[in-house]
């Protein structure tokens, strides 16, 4: 499909750290709820996919180079474009997927993080509405990465890496 966005090389160890964590969150999700872990915990998380603007990120982009994106802790791409992570808000299931799977903590244990940055001059990630909201800023955003649950058809979007059961995310 020549309107789809292309997906980038995926770093294979990256994918397979972000599914078992996933999984463990999954666990950790259903321990706390005091429920069996043998349910299977890794369904617990909605599968998503992390996209960028067309022709923004680097070739190879790891799980850990998006949980420092997101933390901006790194605020450049290889070619000197300013990261613009975008999140959806705290009470969405999938940004707390998104954040158990790659930054390892839940929206609501990002606060102090942000309010410890706040004080050195540091914002966080902008906050959109909806996945909609997402995709929209991130074609129009030079530099911008997102994430949705399901992927996008937009050739001006890429899909850097996927996590969990997303069939229509192949590499095209």
């Amino acid at each position: 499909d020549p309107g789809a966005g292309r997906l980038f090389d995926v770093d294979k160890r990256a994918a397979m750290k972000a599914r078992l964590l996933c999984a463990l969150a999954g666990v950790a999700s259903l321990v706390a709820l005091g429920r069996s872990p043998a349910l299977g915990a890794a369904r617990i998380v909605s599968p998503f996919a992390v996209v960028v603007a067309h022709g923004t990120a680097d070739a190879h982009v790891s799980t850990r180079a998006v949980a420092l994106i997101f933390r901006l802790k790194q605020t450049h791409w290889a070619d000197g474009t300013r990261t613009q992570p975008v999140n959806l808000p705290a009470s969405s299931a999938l940004r707390r997927a998104f954040s158990q799977c790659i930054l390892g903590e839940a929206p609501e244990s990002m606060e102090n993080y942000w309010r410890e940055m706040y004080f050195h001059g540091v914002l966080p990630p902008h906050v959109v509405d909806s996945e909609q909201a997402v995709l929209l800023f991130v074609a129009s955003t030079p530099g911008a990465i997102g994430y949705v649950s399901s992927c996008p058809k937009d050739a001006a979007i890429d899909v850097v890496f996927t996590v969990g059961d997303m069939p229509n995310c192949l590499r095209r």
